[in-house]
This record gives C-alpha cells, sequence and structure tokens, in this order.
C-alpha cells in the first residue's frame, strides 16, 4: 500500500525503490510494515511512551534524543530522533529521524539516516567548552533512572543546530521539518482503523 505521498525531497536523488540519498551521505527512506505495531504504548500517553521508547533504545546500545507525538497530514505521527554508534567503527554516530503512523493493523515510518563522516566529536567538544562539564551531561528527561547506551547530553539539544549547520543531528531536524511540511497521507491509508494499545 501507497501510505505516505510527496516524501521525494528536493536535495535527495532516488537510489533505490522507496530510498533517496543526499550529496551529504544521508539516507531518506519509506517503509510500510503489513502487521500491528510494536509501539511500547499509546500516541496518547506520551510520558509512558516516551520512558518506554528511552529504555528500550539504551538497551540497544544508542541513546534516544526526542520523541513527540505530531501530525502528518491528519493522523498522529511518533516523531523520534536517536543516535546510535557507528557499526564496527572505534568512535563515531548515525543520528536517525523517523515519523511512524500507526494504524490498528499496519504502519508507515519514513526514516532519515545521517551517519558522522570524518572528525568526529567536535560538536559535542565544543558545546562542552560552552556550558562545563557539570552542565553536559544529563539524566534523560523521560527516563531519569535509564542507565546504559549512549549519554544524553547537552550538545543533542536544538538550540546548537544554528552553530553547527552541517552536523549530521542538525540535518536530521531540517529533514523531519522539511517532511512534516511536505508528505501527505494517501486517502485510504488514513481510511483505516486507528491505532490503540
Amino acid at each position: 500500500m501507497r501510505a505516505l505521498i510527496g516524501v521525494d525531497l528536493p536535495g535527495y536523488r532516488l537510489v533505490d525503490h522507496d530510498v533517496w540519498a543526499s550529496d551529504e551521505g544521508d539516507v531518506l527512506s519509506l517503509h510500510f510494515f503489513d502487521l500491528p505495531p510494536d509501539l511500547p504504548a499509546s500516541l496518547d500517553d506520551g510520558p509512558a511512551l516516551r520512558a518506554a521508547l528511552t529504555r528500550y533504545t539504551a538497551e540497544a546500545g544508542g541513546g534516544l534524543i526526542e520523541a513527540t507525538v505530531k501530525s502528518l497530514g491528519p493522523l498522529p505521527a511518533l516523531r523520534q530522533i536517536l543516535k546510535l554508534p557507528l557499526p564496527g567503527q572505534p568512535s563515531g554516530q548515525a543520528f536517525i529521524g523517523s515519523f511512524t503512523v500507526p494504524r490498528a493493523q499496519c504502519s508507515t515510518v519514513v526514516k532519515i539516516q545521517a551517519p558522522e563522516r570524518g572528525t568526529t566529536g567536535m560538536r559535542e567538544a565544543m558545546v562542552m567548552a560552552q556550558v562545563g562539564h557539570d552542565n553536559y551531561f544529563r539524566p534523560h528527561p523521560y527516563a531519569p533512572e535509564v542507565q546504559g547506551g549512549l549519554p544524553f547530553h547537552a550538545a543533542d539539544h536544538a538550540q546548537w543546530d544554528a552553530q553547527f549547520p552541517d552536523h549530521p543531528l542538525s540535518r536530521v531536524r531540517r529533514t523531519l521539518a522539511a517532511l512534516a511540511e511536505a508528505v501527505q497521507v494517501a486517502p485510504e491509508f488514513a481510511a483505516l482503523p486507528p491505532f490503540s494499545r
């Protein structure tokens, strides 16, 4: 089923079926899952949803940066940004942003992946120098008790994107904003029974 329309954004070229790439090496992809969504809580229960996603991402070795519910066309969607270690690399991270649009028996996801390339950690080092070590690492706002995975810290905040416009996290946020404006939900997908937990 074609659930979302308008995913092919300017600056991205089609490289495979429902997969686009940018000159920076970011990959935009569209996915349809023909099975009930495995979201850990209802989209209406923000605190429970965010806390569970924080734990799940930490257990997988990553870190949840943001999770919010936004409208994508007429439907509610889970907007997430997370970071994962670059596989097989001694340092560096990949940043992944997504919109998940769940329905009762299926879901669709549009995802942007942006890996760090070249020298890594510059954004983090420069932000730490500005805010100080004591103000840099913080308990996770969604689940303060969570340990493990990649730490939650000040450099992941959106306030630093303007200072580091070419950083992959900044690019992920820009792409998600563009998707929120451009993507339309196919009427037949919108008409499916809604997701409930």
